[in-house]
């Protein structure tokens, strides 16, 4: 089955070079583009992509708050971050709001085809400058989805595995692997020190 795309970005530019990139992929379907975040909204109202490139800035809505409305409108489409910044600050915040991957407008064809495959099988992708540039911070700040921002919230206000289970509705063991991945990306040792970092880098 093709995977459907949709791009929002107000640069006709960008647009026309990504749309030369994938128009000759046999499974990409282009459905088309929006510029503004109004226009997207309406096109999702007739038709849903499996998987929308994202501009964050746009001129009638920050692509973050559009990609939050999105997903919370239409969770079963995967958002891709699309932007000039690689900023932490910008790909954390995607990422908060629902995003399944961050890409730079200067991507390569490679790149774009291989994050929208990745994020297809439910997997986060980063393009090779974001996650560059993510390991060069000294002080990284962790890419979180938003169910692991939900648990660690619930681990720091002093939650047993057994409550955040019951609280999010999934599993012992699912909780305890979003603490595992928590610790890990935080490169902490204990809980204490996952919470204190994540205090430190006012994530909580």
């Amino acid at each position: 089955m093709k995977t459907k795309m949709f791009i929002v970005d107000d640069h006709y530019m960008v647009i026309e070079g990504i749309r030369s990139l994938l128009q000759q992929e046999k499974e990409i379907e282009w459905l088309g583009h929006a510029m503004t975040a109004d226009s997207c909204l309406a096109f999702l109202k007739q038709q849903l992509p499996d998987v929308i490139l994202m501009d964050i800035n746009l001129p009638d809505k920050s692509g973050i708050d559009l990609c939050a409305e999105v997903k919370k409108k239409y969770p079963g489409v995967f958002i891709i971050g699309l932007s000039t910044f690689n900023q932490l600050s910008f790909i954390q915040r995607m990422m908060d709001n629902g995003a399944s991957g961050y890409l730079l407008k200067n991507a390569t064809q490679e790149e774009i085809l291989t994050g929208i495959a990745t994020v297809m099988k439910g997997k986060l992708y980063l393009s090779a400058e974001a996650a560059t540039s993510l390991q060069q911070s000294r002080q990284e700040i962790p890419v979180l989805t938003r169910r692991e921002k939900e648990v660690l919230e619930l681990i720091a206000s002093g939650m047993t595995n057994n409550e955040i289970a019951t609280k999010l509705f999934v599993s012992v063991a699912t909780v305890d692997t979003h603490r595992k991945n928590l610790l890990a990306k935080f490169d902490a040792r204990n809980i204490a020190m996952l919470i204190k970092t994540a205090v430190q880098l006012q994530l909580i």
